[in-house]
């Protein structure tokens, strides 16, 4: 699934990243905890779900090799997180929906889980 497809099903918003919204997502990975995050080994193409909007979502998805970020519960993206975001090449995408509804979604549009 790209993540065009991605943003239409969740009607998110894009944030950064716009030229890289034909990549191809694998799977999702839905946490607040940071340090769930960074116990993820060797996953490509993932989607990181979360409700975390603040400097560290950025950092731990820089330190973890994640592109590709979808800030759920309609939480604000600072001008100093997308800054971050596009020095490092990310997608990030605003959706409205909680994070329930937003994994709810994307399961059933079949896009896996990381487990």
């Amino acid at each position: 699934m790209t993540l065009e497809e991605i943003k239409n099903l969740v009607q998110g918003e894009i944030i950064c990243g716009e030229e890289y919204l034909n990549q191809q997502i694998d799977c999702v990975f839905a946490s607040d905890l940071m340090s769930d995050v960074l116990t993820l080994k060797d996953v490509n193409n993932l989607l990181l779900l979360t409700g975390l909007s603040n400097l560290q979502s950025i950092r731990t998805c820089e330190m973890s090799d994640i592109n590709y970020l979808l800030i759920v519960r309609g939480k604000e993206v600072t001008e100093e997180m997308k800054e971050l975001a596009e020095d490092n090449d990310m997608v990030v995408i605003r959706t409205d929906y909680s994070m329930y509804k937003t994994s709810g979604i994307l399961y059933s549009a079949g896009l896996p889980a990381v487990y």
